[in-house]
């Protein structure tokens, strides 16, 4: 289940709200937000063209791709997603 998110525009989509993000992307995060939403540890997320991949650094953190540099970061704590952000990573 989603936690926490860092990123208030990516949080108010995900709630049905207005958003500042690019609505071309709106489908596309949607679908990997719901995946999250379900996914008990971050490997569910490895799936067919999320390009899931672990991030270096401390605490852990992952990533799946929405389109060209944008990405969802999110952490993982207890089978939570938290700190959930949208950036672009690249």
């Amino acid at each position: 289940m989603i936690k926490t998110f860092r990123n208030r525009q990516l949080e108010a989509l995900y709630v049905g709200g207005r958003t500042k993000i690019d609505a071309r992307l709106h489908q596309r995060i949607m679908l990997r937000l719901g995946a999250l939403n379900v996914a008990m540890r971050p490997e569910d997320m490895n799936l067919l063209g999320f390009n899931y991949h672990g991030l270096q650094g401390s605490p852990k953190r992952y990533t799946v791709h929405v389109y060209a540099p944008w990405c969802i970061t999110f952490g993982f704590e207890g089978g939570d997603a938290i700190d959930v952000d949208f950036e672009r990573y690249h």
